[in-house]
């Protein structure tokens, strides 16, 4: 993933994350909660989905303007149904 701006923008800022990720690289983290993310969520969380609060779940949210993150979301739903074949989740 390219951070060119941070790196243009903050030099210490981009320093700290490249050694982060470099720690990452070289360590393994036996904490469930640190696992390492796949490119495509560090994109997706990276992306302009998070300039968006989206309380509560799809088609019933507190705020107006979440129709494309109920799609999102949806898809996670429905996608982690069909793999561990529940009838039920919550993402």
């Amino acid at each position: 993933m390219s951070y060119e701006f941070i790196r243009d923008y903050d030099t210490e800022l981009y320093d700290a994350m490249e050694n982060e990720l470099q720690r990452q690289r070289d360590h393994i983290e036996l904490i469930a909660s640190e696992n390492f993310t796949s490119r495509a969520v560090m994109q997706a969380m990276g992306s302009h989905l998070t300039n968006k609060y989206a309380e509560g779940y799809p088609g019933a949210r507190y705020y107006g303007g979440c129709e494309y993150v109920d799609v999102v979301e949806q898809l996670a739903i429905d996608r982690v149904k069909a793999l561990f074949g529940a009838e039920h989740a919550n993402v």
